[in-house]
């Protein structure tokens, strides 16, 4: 099938900044209110403003009350029982990822989602553990408070463990570093600084939770082999952890590692089945919450902790605690963990919460969502609760089980509840090897974003080169440092890509307003004696200086040497005049001290002189003139108006002028600039020769202008006006506009109409004030304005 082409016609005038603003009428319509009535307005008190601010804060007030029972009740009850069920199992493993006991995961599990019930804006995300946030706590919880420090001597002489202090101070150190993290949180959600989570680009978080993943890895091979590795800190100490690992095999527990390798197959068949046949079955099979029932039994009735001496998780609570302030005095110790949770836990909790609203056509409110992680971590922390985020999986499952709203989020929290009062007792006996197991299973989705470097390899280099410094980074030198590296080379790759920009010469397609790059597009020719230069980002002090080095550079225009040969020209025209006028003041002395006949035959010969040197230059003016008059000449076709193959622009200033150098080319003051010229191969062959004369300076890509960029191009109309050169720009925007003018960058010697609205309007101009030229745009340029 053909491709009908379609075409359109303009017919107005030429625009520069002055008639633009005439002709559109620019000024201050907007209907925003000034300064001081958004003052007074966020002053006034009304019932309508007041509800709306609660509203705001408190969102549950705004959907509950419309809650359908009809419509979401039946989704929301399967979903929150399809995801209590997950939470079990899950709570139990990543507390062991945190160095804290099974219980302290289902406490986590339960009072953080009924804060996020009233406070959030996601409705399908499911808050609570999550294998990256527990890894980062276990890593300050072992960090702060080593099996070292609780190492007492027994009555044989031996050093036993004291696991409840050891314990009970991780718990303080967990608490004292959530509550913190959640302050961070809440602080960063009131001032409205939820963009802050844009300076985490996926790739960075992507490479980061794998890399993290590693770490939940390599922490969990201890259960699996029922080794007990030396405890390691700082950069390294994953490689460290994993030779130990290594070094510690030959000590592997048999029992412990057949359990392991059980529990690992069954989970992963099963998952592998759910995920086959997901969407024949109703509900997914609770393989997590069989596997731990079943383990528990076996281990229990079997005595395997007595026969094989099997680890177990040993005395679980019953009941609910009262609740207890965290430890104040160790905020000093934690604070850059704390922030580094809180960063990690709202960037990993926002991508998840606004892909399922994008999904399902709602607004999840980034700054809500700061205030309602910060209060789940903060409240959750006066209740012996670890730092919470969402969790893909939980979250997966809340979704695709029918969940509507969060009310599923409260129902999960029940089953916990239930589970912590009256049946958590039960698991005692239950094998942490199997836990671990768990959590090997559920970081399947973190691994499959290894993915990621073959479509970054074929789609972003720049973003693969930031998935994988984040990774290295991580693995070598551990979850806090990992991640303040790679932000800081993900803003060095922000920096370079705006100092490195591609800079263009564009050319016109003939018979269209259209300017491409001259060497990507081949129909793309350049305008004889006008130069168009663009850069493809904004420029600011960064790269300003590499601007200007560019923009002569692409032209072939250094004006420093063009200044130079123009000051020397200068100055031997000076010298020159200054031996003229000595020469004059000895002829006139001379004169007169000579007799009458001698005056006469003088004044003869200086006669004859005279006109043999006035015939002289009046040749060379003419011939001057010739050369010049090739710069313009009669009109082609646009089709045949350039030559074949890429322009080149040079010059030929004499840098070895002296003395008893020819007089030519300095006969006056416009001959002494150094003239600029573009060689082209014409249609029949020949060479010509045409003056540069214009510069067009695209700065559409501009979003903004500094102090530095207000200078440079005020030095390049400076510089370029002193090799009588016209620069132009073109395409600024409004805002770029107004800086300019509140910058004081036009003045008498560049006026506003020197700014054009276009490229097009900007040569269509220069073309009309030199006058016909081997070149010709067909398109109109009438107006009706």
């Amino acid at each position: 099938m053909e491709r009908r082409e379609k075409k359109y016609f303009v017919r107005r005038e030429i625009l520069d900044e002055l008639r633009l603003e005439e002709v559109a009428q620019k000024g201050s319509w907007s209907s925003k209110p000034s300064f001081s009535e958004r003052v007074k307005d966020s002053l006034r008190c009304s019932l309508s403003k007041v509800k709306l601010i609660i509203l705001s804060w408190i969102p549950v007030l705004g959907w509950l009350p419309r809650y359908s029972i009809r419509e979401n009740a039946l989704g929301d009850l399967v979903s929150g029982c399809s995801v209590g069920i997950m939470h079990l199992p899950q709570g139990m493993a990543y507390a062991l990822l945190a160095s804290l006991r099974p219980v302290y995961g289902l406490y986590t599990s339960l009072f953080p989602v009924l804060v996020y019930f009233i406070f959030g804006t996601s409705r399908h995300i499911s808050i609570g553990t999550f294998a990256v946030i527990s890894i980062m706590i276990g890593g300050v919880t072992e960090k702060l408070a080593p099996d070292s420090n609780y190492m007492v001597n027994g009555t044989n002489g031996t050093g036993d463990l004291d696991i409840d202090a050891r314990d009970a101070y991780r718990v303080k150190v967990a608490c004292s570093l959530t509550l913190l993290a959640g302050i961070f949180q809440m602080v960063l959600g009131v001032v409205r600084f939820g963009f802050v989570v844009t300076y985490l680009s996926e790739p960075l978080v992507r490479g980061y939770t794998t890399g993290s993943a590693c770490h939940v890895c390599v922490s969990q091979l201890k259960y699996i082999f029922g080794v007990k590795p030396s405890r390691f800190t700082g950069p390294f100490s994953l490689i460290y952890t994993l030779v130990d690992i290594c070094r510690l095999l030959p000590q592997t527990k048999v029992p412990e590692l057949v359990v392991s390798l059980v529990a690992l197959t069954v989970l992963i068949v099963v998952k592998e089945i759910n995920a086959c046949y997901r969407h024949k079955l109703p509900l997914p099979l609770p393989i997590e919450l069989v596997v731990i029932i079943v383990a528990t039994i076996i281990t229990h009735f079997c005595g395997l902790p007595s026969k094989y001496y099997i680890d177990v998780v040993g005395e679980i609570p019953s009941g609910i605690k009262a609740p207890r302030a965290p430890e104040s005095s160790l905020f000093s110790q934690v604070v850059g963990d704390a922030f580094a949770v809180a960063i990690v836990g709202y960037a990993i909790n926002i991508s998840l919460g606004k892909t399922f609203g994008l999904k399902h056509g709602y607004k999840v409110d980034s700054n809500q969502e700061l205030v309602a992680l910060g209060l789940s971590n903060t409240v959750g922390s006066f209740f012996q609760c670890y730092s919470v985020t969402s969790s893909l999986s939980r979250s997966l499952v809340q979704e695709s089980t029918g969940g509507k709203t969060q009310v599923a989020g409260v129902i999960s929290s029940i089953i916990v509840l239930i589970t912590v009062l009256k049946i958590g007792a039960l698991f005692e006996d239950l094998p942490k090897a199997v836990l671990s197991t768990i959590v090997f299973v559920n970081l399947k989705g973190m691994f499959k974003q290894f993915m990621d470097v073959s479509v970054l390899w074929k789609t972003n280099k720049v973003d693969l080169l930031v998935w994988l410094v984040t990774f290295v980074s991580t693995i070598l030198f551990n979850l806090d440092m990992g991640l303040a590296i790679s932000i800081g080379f993900s803003m060095l790759t922000v920096i370079f890509r705006t100092q490195l920009p591609r800079y263009s010469i564009l050319g016109n397609i003939p018979g269209t307003d259209v300017y491409l790059d001259t060497e990507t597009y081949r129909e793309a020719k350049e305008i004889p004696g006008i130069k168009i230069f663009r850069s493809s980002t904004t420029i600011y002090y960064t790269n300003a200086d590499m601007y200007l080095e560019a923009l002569q550079e692409k032209s072939g225009i250094e004006i420093g040497k063009l200044l130079i040969a123009k000051k020397k020209c200068e100055a031997k025209q000076k010298r020159k005049q200054e031996k003229e006028k000595k020469k004059a003041k000895k002829e006139a002395k001379n004169q007169k001290n000579a007799s009458p006949k001698s005056y006469m035959s003088n004044r003869s010969v200086s006669l004859k002189e005279s006109e043999m040197s006035n015939g002289k230059i009046s040749a060379g003016t003419k011939g001057e003139g010739a050369g010049n008059s090739i710069a313009l000449g009669q009109t082609q076709t646009a089709v045949n108006s350039f030559g074949k193959g890429q322009a080149n622009w040079a010059y030929q200033p004499d840098t070895s002028m002296s003395d008893t150098d020819s007089d030519a080319g300095c006969h006056g003051d416009d001959s002494c600039i150094p003239q600029l010229s573009q060689e082209g191969d014409e249609d029949n062959g020949k060479t010509r020769e045409s003056r540069i004369h214009s510069i067009v300076l695209d700065v559409s890509s501009s979003s903004f202008v500094d102090t530095v960029t207000v200078k440079t191009l005020k030095n390049i109309f400076s510089d370029f006006g002193e090799v009588d050169l016209d620069i132009y720009l073109a395409g600024c925007q409004a805002c770029v506009v107004d800086q300019l003018e509140t910058a004081g960058f036009f003045s008498d010697s560049i006026p506003k109409s020197k700014l054009f609205v276009t490229v097009h309007d900007a040569v269509l101009h220069v073309l009309a004030k030199t006058g016909p030229v081997d070149f010709v745009i067909n398109i109109s340029c009438n107006t009706r304005m």
